[in-house]
């Protein structure tokens, strides 16, 4: 019982752990919370059942064109909206509830093409589950996890071993000095929407597989664990996203298992609250002294 509740936590804390990759790079960049990220999500689920189920298109390539969509949307708002938002000088609060105004239309958009149904997600995997130390075992977990591995190796490399990595955490400290520098700090900061939100639709794809079925109320249920998870590890820190992320996994799935399924939901609340009072930074970050 015990192994099988750490397997499945595993898999969930996995998504919310990509989800909120997606947060800590923009964040680490902006100090901006992105809150469509939630909704890139889900969508990325449901454009697996638009284009595979709906419209015929090949497995692979359909995974590629809806990263590839979700992405090009949160490129899409960032150019349309948040940087003439950023041109202007408002204040941060602006450009959050531009994020939130997008959450909203995306979610409503969904809504109104898919319905407010739960709809089975299609797999593509043909593997036979396999017994374990007594837990019965998908294979598809164990992608889960690898991939979440994978991208948060990936994305580290890119953060802190190349010339993007580079200007992304420069713009961070001062985006007057790098832009006088000769960095092009507006497409720094597109491609760092375009990776982060890249991350959050390939989440809600998995999710999508691993519970075979997606609505968009999972928009706020997983989106609001994954921002938890994130402020867990310390938002900005990527690997603090991953840790953060396998925490509330495992935290929910133990008390689901162990306690009861209705109070799985309210474990990333419980945490969050506990983050704030006790280290705001998170279990990774460092706490910073304004001087004025």
């Amino acid at each position: 019982m015990f192994f099988q509740q750490f397997i499945n936590g595993l898999a969930v804390g996995s998504i919310y752990a990509l989800v909120a990759v997606g947060y800590s790079m923009v964040y680490g960049v902006l100090k901006l919370i992105n809150f469509a990220n939630n909704a890139f999500m889900v969508a990325g689920a449901f454009l697996i059942v638009l284009l595979y189920s709906w419209w015929h298109v090949p497995y692979w390539l359909t995974v590629i064109l809806s990263l590839f969509l979700c992405g090009a949307g949160a490129v899409f708002m960032e150019r349309a909206s948040l940087n003439p938002i950023r041109k202007k000088g408002a204040p941060g609060i602006s450009a959050l509830i531009c994020t939130v105004g997008y959450s909203t239309v995306i979610t409503n958009l969904l809504l109104y093409i898919f319905g407010s149904q739960t709809i089975a997600v299609p797999s593509f995997s043909t593997f036979s589950t396999f017994t374990l130390l007594g837990a019965v075992i998908d294979p598809f977990t164990i992608i889960i996890l690898a991939t979440a591995l994978v991208m948060m190796i990936l994305l580290t490399w890119l953060t802190y071993g190349t010339k993007y990595g580079e200007a992304m955490r420069a713009i961070s400290q001062n985006s007057v000095a790098t832009q006088l520098m000769g960095v092009n700090v507006n497409r720094i900061i597109t491609i760092t929407f375009f990776i982060g939100t890249v991350c959050a639709a390939l989440s809600g794809i998995m999710i999508g597989i691993y519970y075979s079925a997606v609505d968009t109320t999972m928009s706020f249920t997983i989106g609001i664990k994954a921002f938890a998870a994130a402020i867990l590890g310390g938002i900005g820190i990527l690997h603090g996203s991953l840790v953060g992320g396998l925490v509330v996994g495992l935290l929910e799935t133990f008390v689901a298992g162990y306690i009861s399924a209705g109070y799985k939901d309210a474990i990333a609340f419980v945490i969050l609250i506990l983050v704030l009072i006790i280290r705001p930074s998170g279990l990774f970050g460092k706490q910073t002294q304004q001087k004025v």
